[in-house]
C-alpha cells in the first residue's frame, strides 16, 4: 500500500510557459484544502539542490492566475543529472518532511523526475507546461494555446504589410522538435506553406508552387517555419528562396520569445487549474509517478517514463488541410 503524502513540493522546470502560475495556484490551494502542507521550490531542480524552498499558504498564490511566467522561476540544472546532485535535493526535501512532488515542465523535466523517483522514495506527478505541445498522452499542454494566439496576432499584423508591398514573408515560430505552433498558427492565418520538423519539405515543390502563384499574380505569400525544421529556421529558408526567386521580395521575421510571455488565455488557465487539482488528488489517492493529461476532455494518467519516451504526432489530415486551403 502506498504511503500517504502529507507535505507536497511544487516546482516549475525547463522553459517557462503561460499558465504555469495558474497550475501552481491550483496545486497549492488543492493541497491546503486537504489539510496538507505545501512548499514552493524556486528555480526548479536547481532550487531543490540549493535548498531554496519555502512554505506556501493560500495568500502565496493570490492574484497570480492571470500572470505569465512563473512565480517560482525556472532553470535548467545540469547538477541534477548526477546522483550526487539528486542526493542533495533529496536531503533538502527529507529534512522538511516533503513526501510528494508536482513537477510542471516539459519532457526534460519529466526525465529528471523519473530518475529522481527511481533513486529515492519521493513520489512525483508531472504536468505538461510547454508551449511546444510535444508530449503525447494529452490533447493540451499548459501554455500552447497562449503561444499560438500570440503568434497568430503577430502574423495577422505582418500580413497587413505583406499585402501592402506584395511580398513573400517567412515567419519563424518556436518549435525546436515539434511543429504544432507552426501548424496551428499557419492554418489560422491562411499560410500558403508550413514547414515543420515532423515532415520533410521538398524545396523544389515549394519553389514551383510560388512560381505558379506568381503566374496567377498572387504575389503575397506567407510561409510559416518552425525553428527546428530541416532547413534550420527562417533565415536559411529565406536564403534558399532568394537564390531560386531572385526577383521576389522576401522578408523574414523571427517571433522568438514573445511567444513564451503574456497573460495566459482562458483555455490555458482552465487546463492548468484542472491539471493542478488532479495532480494533488493523484498523490493523495496513491497514483504516483504519473503524468496528468487531458484526452477527449477526460483526465488521462500515463506513467512518467512513457510521457518521456513518446512524442505527439502530426497526422496526414492536418497536412492535407494545409495544402487544400492554401491553393
Amino acid at each position: 500500500m502506498e504511503k500517504k503524502v502529507s507535505k507536497i513540493g511544487v516546482l516549475t522546470s525547463g522553459g517557462d510557459s503561460p499558465g504555469m502560475n495558474a497550475a501552481i495556484r491550483a496545486v497549492v490551494r488543492t493541497g491546503l484544502y486537504h489539510g496538507l502542507e505545501m512548499f514552493g521550490i524556486m528555480r526548479g531542480y536547481q532550487g531543490m539542490i540549493e535548498d531554496d524552498i519555502y512554505q506556501m499558504d493560500s495568500r502565496s498564490v493570490a492574484n497570480i492566475i492571470q500572470r505569465g511566467g512563473t512565480i517560482l522561476k525556472t532553470a535548467r540544472c545540469k547538477e541534477f543529472f548526477e546522483l550526487e546532485g539528486r542526493q542533495k535535493a533529496y536531503n533538502n526535501l527529507k529534512k522538511r518532511g516533503i513526501d510528494g512532488l508536482v513537477i510542471i515542465g516539459g519532457d526534460g523535466s519529466f526525465r529528471g523526475a523519473v530518475k529522481f523517483s527511481q533513486d529515492f522514495d519521493i513520489p512525483c506527478v508531472g504536468l505538461a507546461g510547454t508551449i511546444d505541445k510535444d508530449i503525447s498522452g494529452t490533447d493540451f499542454t499548459i501554455g500552447f494555446d497562449t503561444a499560438v494566439n500570440t503568434a497568430v496576432e503577430a502574423i495577422d499584423k505582418i500580413r497587413d504589410t505583406m499585402d501592402a508591398h506584395d511580398r513573400i514573408f517567412v515567419i519563424e515560430v518556436m518549435g525546436r522538435d515539434a511543429g504544432y505552433i507552426a501548424l496551428h498558427s499557419g492554418i489560422a492565418t491562411g499560410a500558403e506553406n508550413i514547414l515543420i520538423p515532423e515532415r520533410k519539405t521538398n524545396m523544389n515543390d515549394l519553389i514551383s508552387s510560388l512560381l505558379e502563384k506568381e503566374r496567377r499574380k498572387k504575389l503575397v505569400n506567407l510561409i510559416v517555419v518552425a525553428e527546428g525544421d530541416e532547413f534550420g529556421g527562417g533565415n536559411n529558408v529565406q536564403a534558399i528562396l532568394k537564390e531560386k526567386l531572385p526577383n521576389a521580395e522576401i522578408r523574414v521575421c523571427i517571433l522568438g520569445h514573445i511567444q513564451r510571455g503574456g497573460s495566459p488565455t482562458c483555455i490555458d488557465r482552465l487546463i492548468a487549474s484542472r491539471m493542478g487539482y488532479h495532480a494533488v488528488e493523484s498523490l493523495i489517492e496513491g497514483r504516483h509517478n504519473v503524468f496528468v493529461g487531458i484526452l477527449n476532455n477526460k483526465m488521462h494518467y500515463l506513467p512518467l517514463q512513457d510521457a518521456v519516451k513518446n512524442k505527439g504526432k502530426i497526422s496526414d489530415e492536418w497536412m492535407k488541410i494545409v495544402k487544400i486551403l492554401a491553393s
